[in-house]
């Protein structure tokens, strides 16, 4: 007489992903980026290019905002023939005065390029409180 040899059931086959080692991996990744991220240096040395690019063709000149080294700024205007020297609350209020007659009134920003950029921003940011929407920057023209 034989034994009976009892018959293993067989396992069926999983066929499921386990995702667990997956999520682990994902989480030291965000945890290294998220310790990396603020160590990144954000600032970077800027050569700015001269532009040789034309001149756009207006009926009316523009209103030029000039920026000194010390940061000085003045004003000329299209019938002026000298620059008038102003600080920021004046250049404010003359150019508001200017903008509420003309809503199209254009204005050129122009430094000397071993002006600080800093001054040139403040210069563009009493530009921009007294509502005027175009403004280029001049540039030197090869």
């Amino acid at each position: 007489m034989t034994a009976a040899i009892p018959r293993r059931k067989r396992r069926k086959l999983k066929s499921e992903i386990n995702v667990v080692p997956y999520i682990d991996v994902m989480l030291v990744l965000l945890i290294i980026f998220m310790v990396t991220a603020p160590l990144l240096t954000l600032s970077f040395e800027v050569d700015l290019p001269s532009s040789t690019a034309k001149a756009l063709e207006s009926k009316q000149d523009p209103i030029v905002v000039s920026v000194r080294a010390d940061g000085q700024m003045s004003l000329k205007l299209p019938e002026a023939k000298e620059p008038q020297a102003m600080d920021a609350g004046a250049l404010q209020a003359q150019l508001s005065s200017l903008v509420s007659q003309d809503k199209n009134l254009r204005v050129i920003v122009a430094a000397d390029k071993s002006v600080a950029y800093e001054k040139v921003m403040d210069a563009m940011d009493v530009i921009k409180a007294a509502k005027i929407e175009k403004v280029g920057l001049a540039t030197d023209a090869r």
